[in-house]
């Protein structure tokens, strides 16, 4: 017998600027229905020392590693609560938050492949008092897959339609698409960078953690040349399954372009928009009837113009059916958590490659 009830999920995401939560309501049937979301933003000292871990840059990385682990599982407990009560909400009456975690280091291919996020489980039950459900990707990594990406199966719970082939778009830190075609399983990847080089550039150079709107890029000109090396990356060309973060997508990694290329700082943003744009639009499959974008990167105008101009399917945000683009991957992850009380599979083998469905994430009681 299927448990339903309400669930939350939690996410920090590769861009790192808050943690966002999502608030479900699932039926029987498994019928979804959004409740609330609400987004905290990361304390500055978190925020730094999660960016320094999943950079390398800490010199004693396992006392930090730890630190971060606390931190981070008290943070999330904390706001969980604050969450709840600003819906007057009590805990004993959600079933299981699913806390996806922050990655702080993901190396799906080689010899020893590995994902690892944080975020102490333990210390969310224990802050909270509530069921929680974490270390969703290692079991489909161990099963041979990518552990990443994991949302395309919620995509198709919540936006699959049985007349039209969809492609759903998430423009977090690293972007990703996930093909819905009518009664087929989901597919997907991540198709490269998303927000990840846009926010760390308009950083170094304005001071601003992103670049609002789109604003700075569009007073910027696309530069051909350092366009046509980025879209050489290696990475691109690789058949899926296949994920990617900022381990890969960094500001060294862009250093590394511009060497004997004299732009203004506006034209390298004005650039990688236009980089970051093509990158997603030459994975969306031709048959594509709609395309639909979620994530921060959605509220980027430049970007969104971009993507547009290079698809001739029509491009809008998940607002166009009803869903906050900001709220889809915590929801996910409540989605996941949902699955694994009732003991469901939570991976799609058709997106990351692994060997077979698998039920995903530990338990933690409360």
């Amino acid at each position: 017998m299927t448990l339903p009830g309400r669930f939350v999920g939690t996410i920090t995401g590769t861009s790192m600027d808050g943690l966002d939560m999502a608030l479900l309501d699932i039926d029987e049937q498994g019928s979804i229905r959004f409740l609330a979301a609400r987004t905290e933003p990361l304390p500055l000292t978190l925020r730094e020392m999660l960016g320094h871990l999943a950079h390398g840059a800490l010199d004693n990385e396992i006392d930090a590693l730890g630190q971060a682990d606390m931190q981070l599982g008290e943070f999330v407990a904390t706001s969980i609560m604050d969450f709840l009560r600003r819906q007057a909400i009590a805990a004993q009456d959600i079933v299981a938050i699913g806390s996806h975690g922050q990655t702080v280091r993901h190396r799906p291919d080689g010899q020893t492949p590995f994902t690892l996020q944080i975020g102490d489980p333990n210390r969310i039950a224990e802050g909270t008092g509530i069921t929680t459900v974490a270390d969703f990707r290692r079991r489909d990594m161990a099963a041979g897959g990518q552990g990443a990406p994991l949302v395309p199966p919620f995509h198709q719970a919540l936006f699959g339609s049985s007349t039209e082939s969809r492609t759903i778009v998430n423009i977090g830190g690293i972007s990703n698409i996930t093909v819905l075609k009518p009664h087929q399983a989901p597919r997907g990847h991540d198709t490269g960078p998303g927000n990840a080089l846009l926010d760390a550039w308009c950083a170094l150079h304005t001071g601003a953690p992103y670049d609002a709107g789109g604003r700075w890029a569009s007073s910027g000109v696309v530069n051909d040349e350092l366009l046509q090396k980025l879209l050489k990356d290696p990475y691109l060309a690789l058949p899926p399954p296949k994920s990617t973060g900022k381990e890969h997508y960094n500001l060294d990694w862009l250093q590394q372009h511009l060497p004997g290329i004299d732009l203004a700082a506006e034209d390298v943003e004005a650039t990688l928009v236009a980089f970051t744009a093509q990158s997603i639009a030459r994975d969306i499959p031709a048959d594509a009837e709609a395309v639909f974008v979620c994530g921060g990167g959605r509220m980027n105008n430049t970007l969104m113009q971009e993507l547009a101009a290079r698809l001739t399917t029509p491009v809008a945000p998940t607002e166009a059916l009803d869903v906050d683009g900001d709220a889809i991957e915590a929801a996910a992850f409540a989605w996941l958590a949902y699955r694994r009380i009732n003991g469901m599979p939570g991976n799609a083998p058709t997106v990351t490659g692994a060997t077979a469905e698998r039920v995903l994430g530990a338990i933690y009681p409360p």
